[in-house]
Formats: C-alpha cells, structure tokens, sequence
C-alpha cells in the first residue's frame, strides 16, 4: 500500500511526488493499493487529535495541541533489526502533535494512518528511530497497539560518510540518466545493508520476494559503491539477448540503431550511456579526434593506412574473419607491430582511438563506407 506522507506541503509538491511515483515505476515496484495522500486525510487527523484532547491525553498550548508524555517511566521499541530500545520519558518533552492552525503534525497523521491503514510492519531508515516512541505513545493514546518496527541502516559512501551528491549519483532519476538498468538497481540495492548467504550476488525480483528477511539486515551502515553497482549493471547488460539491449539503447539514446553495432559493442560496456561515445562512429560519421589524429598518424602512418584499404578493398566475403586476415597479412608484409596499422585504421574510420575490436568495427561499418573514411584520412594525411 502506498501513502504519500505530504503533510509538508512545502515539500510535498506535484513535482516532488511525481518523482517518487516514477522512480519507483522505472525500479518495477509495483503497489497494490494507493498512492494515497495523507495531507487529503486531515479531517480524520482532525478528529483523533479532538478525541486525545477530550480524553485528557492532549492538550492545548497556545492555539497548539501536545501529547502528555508521563513524568516517569519509559517507552520501549522492540525493533526486529536492533533489538529492544528504550527512551526514557524524561528525555522526551511534551511534544506537539497539532499546530496552532489545526494541520497535524507528521508524527500523529502517520500514527493514525498506520492505524486505520492496518499497517503491519514499518521498515524505515534508522534516522526515523527518535520518532518512533513518540508514535507509540500516540497509538496506545489512541488505544491501539503499535505495529512492528525495523529501522534499517542508512546509506554511506566508500568513505565512510554519508551519502551526498559528493559520491555521484544521489538519485534513482540520476541513476537511469546515467545508464543504469532498473533491474541491476533493483539488485544491488536490496544488497545494501542485507544478504541471503556468502556468496550469492545476483537476485531476480522473485528471489528477494522469495528469501528477503528483516533478521537479516545489518545494524552497521550499508556502503553505497557506484563501482559494485557499474560493475553488477555490466553482467546484466551482457546477459541481455542483443534484441531486447538494442531496444533498450534505442530508448536511451532515442534513435534506431544497427543490430551490428549493438552487438560488438555489448561486451564492453557496463552502462547504456557508455555506447555513444564507443560505437557512434558505426550509426554516423563522427568528428576526429585532433589528439588521437595527432598520436596516431605519424610519418609511416599513410603507409600502413594505404596498404590497409588496398587489403579491405579486396577482402572477400567483408566478414570479421576475412577483415581479421586482411589487416594480419598486412601487418606480416610491412614488418611493423599490429597497432601501427591497427590504430591509424581505427582512427581514419572511428576518429578517435577507442572502439569496439576494429575487425568487428571495420565488417560492421561495411566495406563502401569503410573505404571512403580511409580514402578521406589518407587525404588529409
């Protein structure tokens, strides 16, 4: 069930719940009943707060109402993942539960909500751990039992502090612009803080259903470590079938793209966005690189680049294969190291020296096209 606590409508805008209710779509998490909005359930706050006031468990203090906390004693949490936890009531002042215009505070609107919501469990971050005596206290004033708590550890980043902006990606939006699949987020996020065994990593939806336990949640503060999570997205990616990671770079980069491409290139990359800038140059001519032009097209470069295309003009069927003995035969004939003709071919077609392997690239690029890049680097060599 999915409530939207905006009890602070300054936060709470359209916007700000939009993006929840995205991200939360993009991650497959789905609900099965809401969203509800707290802020449209204040006349029934409205109506608990008047109930705790007539039976003497409030009261009002300057246009303001406040729960009476009890002079002695304590309120103990039993909390699945710390144990039992105890806040003595001298620590804790009368608190307000209703400001001086009426609005409840977000203490007694979730408290009420997890009331008549017939909320079980609530599993929040530990920073939420002061907040929860004082929801106790205003359920057994409403004369209810609470629900069970857990508070799981909060985020923090490989250095020990916790996470920010400073770490890179702060949110699941951000993640996704990145390049990020939902399902390795989905992933690597359930792994932050729990585990099912030593060794197991890789966890479809059904699995975590299926093994998830709060026992098994850690007290200790979960490290958030983008280079797991690139290095988790990597495996889902190559796992992918070609088709469905075609589709999906087809909506990252929002055009069609070449089935070729997209399959010499999957097993280098670890996010969608790492595509473009490694295999544009098969969808499109791209500019070239003037530091790659510059290290790679040296005096014998024309040599090595000329006798290249003599060979791939040649080269019959324009396979992988047939490219690969091609470009070797001309590296056997001119005596030089394989990168010496390698690179300037890969620079003349791509313009820059990273790519996919280049007998992958020059067959998938395709022999007219392939020619005319070397014709036009050999022109300006």
């Amino acid at each position: 069930m999915l409530r939207i606590e905006d009890t602070d409508r300054e936060r709470s805008t359209p916007e700000n719940v939009e993006q929840i209710l995205d991200a939360m779509r993009w991650l497959g998490l789905d609900w099965d009943e809401g969203p509800h909005s707290q802020a449209e359930r204040r006349e029934r706050h409205e109506q608990e707060i008047a109930r705790l006031v007539e039976e003497g468990h409030a009261y009002e203090d300057d246009g303001a109402v406040r729960l009476r906390v009890p002079d002695e004693g304590e309120t103990a949490v039993t909390d699945v993942i710390r144990g039992e936890v105890r806040f003595p009531h001298k620590a804790i002042d009368d608190f307000v539960i209703a400001r001086s215009d009426g609005s409840p505070l977000y203490n007694l609107a979730v408290s009420v909500d997890d009331r008549d919501m017939g909320i079980t469990h609530v599993v929040r971050g530990e920073d939420h751990l002061s907040n929860t005596p004082r929801q106790v206290m205003i359920l057994r004033a409403l004369g209810d039992e609470p629900p069970v708590y857990a508070h799981v550890p909060l985020l923090h980043g490989p250095d020990g502090k916790k996470l920010s902006k400073r770490h890179g990606a702060a949110s699941v939006q951000e993640l996704r612009e990145a390049g990020y699949l939902p399902e390795a987020v989905r992933n690597y996020v359930a792994l932050l803080g729990w585990g099912y065994d030593e060794s197991t990593t890789f966890f479809t939806t059904d699995e975590l259903v299926e093994r998830f336990s709060l026992e098994r949640v850690s007290r200790n503060p979960a490290v958030f470590d983008e280079q797991k999570l690139r290095w988790m997205n990597g495996r889902y990616m190559r796992e992918l079938p070609a088709p469905e990671l075609r589709e999906r770079l087809e909506r990252f980069v929002g055009r069609e793209l070449p089935q070729a491409a997209v399959d010499i290139s999957q097993e280098k990359l670890q996010t969608l966005s790492e595509f473009w800038p490694l295999a544009a140059f098969l969808v499109e001519r791209r500019p070239t690189d003037p530091k790659a032009w510059d290290k790679v097209m040296t005096d014998r470069a024309g040599e090595g680049l000329a006798a290249a295309r003599d060979a791939l003009a040649g080269a019959e069927p324009f396979d992988t294969a047939t490219v690969e003995v091609a470009l070797r035969a001309v590296v056997e004939a001119l005596g030089v190291k394989p990168k010496e003709v390698f690179q300037p071919v890969r620079v003349a077609i791509a313009g820059t020296t990273v790519s996919p392997g280049i007998f992958e690239s020059v067959a998938a690029l395709g022999r007219d096209e392939t020619l005319a890049r070397i014709d036009d680097a050999l022109s300006r060599a």
